[in-house]
């Protein structure tokens, strides 16, 4: 580092004049989930959207026929798949098939816990989506897609910020793996909540990024209980930045509050473990 100052600091006070410009959304998927915050929206309105961007367009269809959703009929135009799927399942596709990109880097140090991130993100998705409907709160398995994509984004955010502030000398070539931790550890969830409402996200996905890791949770909230528990089981089988192999699932609040029976916590697992191999062989 040239500065003095530390690092957290350094980056504290480059956020506060907002004198970085590290985009973490797709914009037509902010603008779809935007969207679909107002009480009238329409599916054509959906659709148009996601055509308007040949190039979400096709990486919605590709995803929308991807082994995700196998054994449903191929579409071939975003109308049909949005018909087939629905407006809240289609717009996740958008968010799902644009954020991968965002999860890449140049840098050496920053691109692979970039993609420890995104399978992360992945698991966390998917697995929120399936316990949600396991655990009876099916009505939230669209949200809590969603929820669980972008509960960490404040990490992916900072992971930007970091990677600015090497290119232009100001932290040095490198941050130490410590340092990195530390301000991920220390920042995201409050970077996290103030990026989601400057981007006027509804206050469901900004509840969950703003208090993943609260311990003066909400336990009245499903769908911050869902992502925390899904979270929780991800780091127990080690996949993120905070690997809890000792941890019991069954043990844990969250799976108290949403009354998770140990034999779904073991089906969660499988599903989880299955996202991941299929991250892992790239067939999202």
């Amino acid at each position: 580092m040239t500065s003095k100052k530390s690092i957290v600091e350094t980056i504290s006070e480059h956020l506060s004049r907002n004198t970085l410009d590290v985009p973490v959304f797709h914009a037509v998927a902010l603008k779809l989930q935007q969207v679909l915050a107002k009480p009238d929206y329409t599916l054509e309105e959906i659709s148009q959207l996601i055509v308007a961007d040949p190039g979400v367009a096709s990486q919605v269809l590709r995803v929308a026929n991807s082994v995700f959703y196998s054994g449903l009929s191929k579409a071939t135009t975003i109308r049909d798949a949005a018909i087939r799927l629905g407006a809240k399942e289609v717009s996740n596709i958008a968010m799902l098939a644009t954020q991968q990109d965002f999860y890449r880097s140049s840098n050496e140090q920053f691109n692979p816990i970039m993609q420890t991130l995104w399978k992360h993100a992945l698991c966390c998705a998917i697995g929120t989506k399936w316990l949600a409907t396991k655990t009876g709160y099916g009505a939230l398995a669209q949200e809590g897609f969603l929820a669980g994509l972008l509960h960490d984004i404040g990490k992916l955010f900072l992971l930007k910020v970091l990677d600015e502030l090497c290119k232009s000398g100001e932290l040095g070539i490198s941050v130490s793996p410590a340092l990195v931790s530390e301000v991920l550890n220390s920042m995201h969830e409050e970077q996290g909540y103030i990026l989601m409402k400057k981007w006027n996200m509804p206050d469901i996905y900004c509840d969950v990024v703003q208090d993943h890791h609260n311990p003066e949770w909400n336990q009245t909230n499903p769908l911050l209980a869902l992502v925390r528990l899904v979270d929780q089981a991800c780091n127990k089988m080690g996949i993120g930045m905070c690997p809890a192999p000792t941890l019991v699932l069954f043990a844990t609040t969250e799976a108290q509050v949403l009354g998770a029976k140990e034999i779904i916590l073991a089906e969660l697992e499988i599903v989880i473990e299955d996202t991941l191999q299929m991250v892992s062989q790239g067939t999202k």
